[in-house]
């Protein structure tokens, strides 16, 4: 892995400056050589206070972040100025692209700013002026190697200014059409992955949330990891199968428990229920007459876990509600600290509450069905 630091003034990094956002298309700086926005890229997310902020801090000539730069090359070499030279490098923006649409758009006259008091247009500035912000140098790490050298290196630094999530690093280490295509389905504000299972999502599209958890999800099912399923299909032409994948599980989802407990579903690991029981023969008044059941019960302390408890009736997805600390030492002073399986005595620290009936036979979390045992004892009981 090759990492070196540069400094490049703005009036580099702006030259050539063209942003095509508006046609699906990215924003490109450095005469056309820095794709500060790649397609797989996240949208602009600075708000006006922060991008203010960055015109503010260069205008005062203090420092920015540094930002990163990844270098890569036309597949034909045709970004050779002449025939017979060796293609000029190309970069795309890892890290820093708010910061770098700040100052661009800034300069291609695109909003003002209050400067000593006075508010500007760039136009409106002084070639002096115009010279203190041109002349400013950024600190750029421009870094080359191989997809896992990338991958590794941008996942454990910590990344300045508005930092990326892991999915944005892996899409940039793994862009290709294939990244294209999945961000317009998965990536977008108001995108049609969102439109259809925002109920049972967490996080936003924007961020790569969506995709991240659905790449997850469908890696389970073939016994890859995430890193391992992009890396499997960077080049494809399109995302049809993992898109397929997605409506398939919200689907199934939506037909099995409906979209009527909305606060308790999202953020389920449905894709997971799905890899592993999309063939268990339940029907959907079945399960709902077991939710209402388990949403009603007041010593079910986690009711996103009622989901996988419908399939496996494991009831650590429940988080089931202990006994307090007043109750454990009252059933202690009861029992005269003597378990009532060994029949020795403990300290309170040695001992265990237990439900004399267990929950899923009926037993409620209230003192009448309580006992104190010893770790042993409670440990032998629960294993049966």
């Amino acid at each position: 892995m090759k990492i070196d630091l540069h400094e490049i003034k703005i009036r580099d990094l702006c030259a050539g400056y063209e942003d095509l956002s508006v046609n699906e298309e990215g924003i490109t700086g450095y005469g056309g050589r820095l794709n500060i926005r790649p397609k797989y890229q996240r949208e602009f997310v600075y708000d006006v206070p922060k991008r203010n902020a960055v015109m503010d801090t260069v205008w005062n000539g203090f420092p920015l972040n540094v930002m990163y730069w990844v270098k890569v090359w036309d597949a034909d070499g045709s970004s050779a100025k002449t025939a017979g030279e060796p293609p000029a490098p190309q970069y795309e923006l890892l890290d820093g692209q708010q910061r770098t649409i700040s100052i661009c758009s800034f300069i291609a006259g695109e909003y003002m700013m209050v400067f000593d008091g006075k508010l500007s247009a760039w136009d409106n500035l002084t070639p002096a002026e115009q010279d203190r912000i041109l002349d400013y140098k950024l600190q750029v790490y421009i870094c080359e190697g191989t997809d896992e050298e990338k991958l590794k290196w941008f996942m454990t630094i910590n990344i300045a200014g508005e930092k990326l999530t892991p999915q944005e690093i892996r899409n940039a280490i793994y862009s290709g059409s294939w990244v294209t295509q999945a961000k317009r389905r998965f990536s977008k504000t108001g995108c049609v992955a969102y439109r259809i299972g925002s109920d049972f999502m967490s996080g936003t599209p924007i961020r790569q949330d969506y995709l991240e958890t659905t790449i997850k999800w469908i890696a389970d099912k073939q016994n890859l990891s995430i890193v391992e399923y992009m890396a499997k299909h960077q080049h494809d032409t399109d995302a049809d199968e993992i898109w397929q994948y997605y409506q398939d599980v919200i689907h199934w989802t939506e037909k099995l428990f409906g979209r009527k407990y909305k606060k308790e579903m999202k953020g389920v690991e449905w894709g997971l229920l799905y890899n592993k029981h999309k063939d268990t023969a339940l029907t959907a008044t079945a399960i709902g007459e077991q939710m209402a059941k388990l949403m009603a019960d007041s010593d079910v302390q986690k009711k996103s876990g009622i989901f996988a408890y419908i399939f496996d009736h494991d009831i650590r997805h429940l988080g089931i509600r202990t006994f307090d600390a007043n109750t454990r030492r009252e059933i202690y002073e009861r029992q005269n600290g003597i378990c009532p399986i060994c029949g020795k005595h403990f300290e309170i620290e040695q001992m265990e509450a237990d439900h004399i009936t267990p929950w899923v036979e009926g037993g409620r979390t209230i003192a009448s069905n309580c006992q104190m045992l010893c770790r042993d004892c409670n440990r032998r009981k629960s294993s049966k």
